[in-house]
């Protein structure tokens, strides 16, 4: 018999390394995937593959077994299992039955108005990565015993450990149990999962039926794309009915319809109650109900089936029972059934999935039918997929599908039915009730996820990525802030300083739109930044603090801190190092990305929405210069009702503009952190908004600089202001009272300033003109500086701005009547022509 990877092997090297049962259990494909280019095809999951309902079943039986077997029969008792979407959805649920008497729940790409969400994950290499958790009941995922997550292969680890990451932030235990079909790991995965269960302290196993891995060869992604497009440039012809053994004609076809006959619908007596899956949860009572209901349903499917021509073959009618994206289970019950009937069955779903169909008998995806999504997907309308059902030599056919996808598209020219009619005699269509959760109540206070339920984030937000999160992205910690961003750091951004400067003052692009080159500090800088943050860490912390308790005293509950990427995000995670340190609250952070002239990133504002209660969330930035920053979120939330909920104050560690109301200080001093780039803000680039990049429905971007690792000193930032927060903790204490009772209206006296320079140095355009330390720096840094207004008399504050002035040739102007100590001005006019030739400003005359 011919391995079903042979033909990926051959034009590929792929290799399959490992047990001798992986041959038997796994074929290879390829994928329309950027992220990863092969495909393992598993031949006893019942989703591209159609097999034997017995097969599929007990697969994912004998694994639940196991589990049992493992746990004893006392945690046994306790597990809750979780199984994932899409492809694992029913093998998830057979585990559960191999337990007997665990609930379980498998996450959806599917949100459901009204149902609060309980987590979700991110699934970094799949083509829709973002998974929700929406169980009926939320206390489902609460309880200590263990977490059986159930996946249909292993390969990395990443899905595994992001759930559980998540999860045991909310729901801590102390033991979790991961299945799959096959483990795929490499020694480095292996020794991750070991270093986190180690990390979390909790024991993790791991129960698979065969082990193995992949060998890639060096360019295999690449290789596997012109492999898909060169086969892709030619539309294949439909195939012709395949033969009683399932072979099929070369050049097989594969989607298209002709003078398909209607379908016909069969009333299935569903028992009332039961959910169509698990997508809510589903428990032993429900079990138990759907057993006594498979007779009667059987005997409904029989009877539509009955005139079905019989072929001659000693099994009778060859029929396929072909279940819907996620509803996996419910069909597979129901493909059993009838096969216990007596019946000749194969089971298989429909898929999310793009996959390469090539007509050979070394390939695992011989055919593919194309058809519209049917029940109104969250992410939009697209393509859908059934794999190996055409030429596949079935009778007839049993389409399963939930009542939600039972829409004009399953019934249109070009819709599921008709496509399968094409090449099926018979089509009977099943609907099963889609279930729809009931209000409960909960056993204990959670204010905050109750208000999310009323809050509930547009559908999109459901279809949004999991925060990035260190170290694969960034270097802090992976608690310390999640990143709503998408990583650009594979794309080509930066641009030198000049280009920038000259585009962006003649219109013809946004300062969002590219990166600046990453300044590399001399030694003496790096000098200046050390001795800066040792002469200045108490005065950050005693303004980490009082901004922090400022938060606290005035946000009841447990504050949400959203930090505005990238030089909010160090004064987010200390502001979270605070409130952990003082009062052992453990704040959630996150960085968003606000770009002026543009808005802060709706997307990011649609997870957030969707993951905790709006109100909550306290927007936090490291200082404010004229305010534009403050303006422009005050300004984007105002004008979308979508967003009314959010508080649109901004929490600073500095605002010498006087345009907050919740501040740690209000002098213009140095901040180490605005000294430097991303080197001291977890190496992320600058956030970047440009529309061939990030699309409607995604997060702005950002860069992680990996390379810079030698020279980046956040973590060592963060330490420092942190170890001074014992010594400055009593006069916070006092000061913040003394904050509270007064005055913090905000005066906008910055405001007024910049539009004063701006005329008086004849810029017309405040957006040139830059005041603060720290916007002083950016300038020097990231922009065309044309000089520096200094406050007279300013001393170790300015050191830096100096040193930097001086490299660049542009002069400090000592001026009194200066609200901030400094003052940044970008060259107005900006081409060019206007630098020497070493590129440095000219001076002013």
């Amino acid at each position: 018999m011919v391995w079903t990877g042979t033909w990926v092997a051959e034009r590929l090297g792929v290799e399959l390394i490992g047990d001798e049962e992986l041959p038997a259990l796994l074929g290879l494909a390829l994928r329309r995937n950027p992220k990863r280019a092969h495909l393992l095809v598993s031949s006893v999951l019942g989703k591209h593959v159609p097999q034997h309902p017995s097969v599929v079943y007990g697969s994912g039986l004998g694994l639940g077994l196991r589990v049992r077997e493992l746990l004893g029969a006392e945690d046994a008792e306790r597990a809750v299992v979780l199984g994932y979407a899409e492809t694992a959805t029913a093998l998830g649920h057979a585990v559960a039955d191999g337990l007997g008497t665990a609930p379980y729940l498998h996450s959806t790409r599917r949100p459901v108005p009204g149902v609060s969400t309980a987590g979700g994950f991110e699934e970094s290499h799949s083509h829709a990565t973002s998974h929700l958790l929406l169980p009926e009941d939320p206390e489902l995922l609460a309880g200590k015993g263990p977490l059986v997550l159930v996946d249909d292969e292993f390969s990395t680890g990443n899905t595994v450990l992001n759930t559980i990451r998540g999860l045991h932030e909310r729901y801590p235990r102390d033991r979790y149990v991961v299945v799959a079909l096959v483990d795929m790991r490499g020694p480095a995965d292996r020794d991750r999962l070991t270093g986190f269960a180690a990390e979390i302290g909790a024991r993790v196993d791991l129960i698979s039926l065969a082990a193995g891995t992949v060998g890639l060869p060096d360019g295999v992604l690449e290789k596997g794309q012109e492999l898909v497009a060169r086969h892709e440039t030619a539309r294949p012809p439909v195939p012709a009915p395949r033969s009683r053994t399932g072979s099929a004609p070369a050049g097989a076809p594969a989607d298209v319809p002709a003078g398909p006959p209607a379908p016909v619908r069969v009333a299935l007596d569903w028992p009332a109650d039961v959910p169509d899956g698990g997508r809510h949860g589903f428990t032993p009572g429900h079990r138990a109900r759907l057993e006594a209901a498979l007779p009667a349903m059987t005997s409904a499917l029989t009877e539509a089936l009955a005139p079905v021509p019989d072929h001659g073959s000693a099994d009778g009618p060859r029929v396929l029972v072909l279940g819907f994206e996620e509803l996996m289970y419910a069909p597979l019950r129901l493909a059993g059934a009838l096969e216990d009937a007596g019946l000749d069955v194969r089971y298989s779903t429909t898929t999310r999935s793009p996959v390469l169909a090539v007509d050979d008998p070394g390939y695992a995806i011989r055919t593919r039918l194309v058809f519209p999504a049917h029940d109104d997907p969250a992410d939009g309308p697209g393509e859908r997929y059934a794999y190996n059902v055409a030429g596949g030599g079935f009778d007839a056919v049993v389409a399963v599908v939930d009542s939600a996808a039972d829409t004009p598209e399953l019934h249109a020219p070009d819709g599921l039915l008709a496509r399968l009619a094409a090449h099926i005699p018979r089509v009977v269509l099943a609907v099963v009730p889609s279930y729809t959760p009931r209000p409960r109540p909960r056993s204990h206070p959670q204010a905050a996820t109750e208000r999310m339920a009323a809050t509930e984030a547009p559908e999109r937000s459901s279809m949004l990525p999991e925060p990035l999160r260190g170290p694969a992205f960034s270097s802090y910690a992976p608690e310390e802030v999640g990143w709503l961003l998408q990583d650009l750091s594979d794309v080509e951004l930066e641009a030198p300083t000049e280009e920038r400067e000259e585009a962006i003052q003649r219109g013809g692009a946004h300062y969002a739109e590219s990166l600046p080159v990453e300044y590399q500090p001399s030694a003496r800088y790096q000098e200046l930044f050390h001795s800066a943050l040792d002469t200045s860490a108490d005065r950050i912390a005693h303004a980490v603090g009082i901004v922090t308790e400022t938060v606290l005293a005035e946000r009841s509950g447990r504050p949400v801190l959203v930090s505005l990427a990238r030089a909010g995000t160090p004064v987010g995670v200390l502001m979270r190092r605070w409130a952990r340190h003082r009062h052992g609250l453990d704040l959630p952070h996150y960085a968003v990305s606000i770009v002026r002239g543009r808005g802060i990133d709706a997307n990011a504002l649609r997870w957030l929405a969707a993951h905790h209660d709006p109100a909550d969330v306290v927007f936090v930035d490291g200082w404010t210069g004229k305010g534009a920053i403050t303006r422009e979120l005050a300004a984007a939330l105002r004008e979308s009702e979508e967003f009314a909920g959010f508080d649109p104050e901004i929490a600073v560690l500095a605002d010498p503009g006087s345009c907050v109301r919740t501040y740690g200080t209000r002098e213009d001093f140095l901040i180490p952190s605005a000294c430097l780039n991303s080197t001291v803000s977890g190496l992320i680039s600058r956030t970047v908004l440009r529309s061939d990049l990030v699309g409607p429905d995604d997060f702005h971007g950002a860069k992680f600089y990996r390379e810079l690792a030698g020279a980046d000193v956040s973590v060592a930032f963060l330490d420092a202001v942190e170890a001074r927060f014992d010594e400055v903790a009593d006069t916070v204490d006092t000061d913040v009272k003394d904050l509270l009772a007064g005055d913090r209206t905000p005066t906008w006296e910055g405001w007024a300033a910049v539009e004063r320079i701006s005329e008086e140095y004849g810029i017309h355009d405040v957006n040139l003109v830059k005041p603060g330390v720290g916007e002083t720096t950016r300038v020097l840094l990231r922009r065309v500086p044309w000089k520096i207004l200094a406050k007279r008399g300013a001393g170790a504050d300015l050191a830096h701005v100096r040193l930097l002035a001086e490299q660049r040739g542009v002069p400090v102007e000592e001026v009194d009547d200066l609200p901030y100590t400094c003052v940044g001005l970008i060259h107005p006019q900006y081409t060019r022509g206007a630098t020497g030739a070493d590129g440095k400003a000219v001076v002013s005359r």
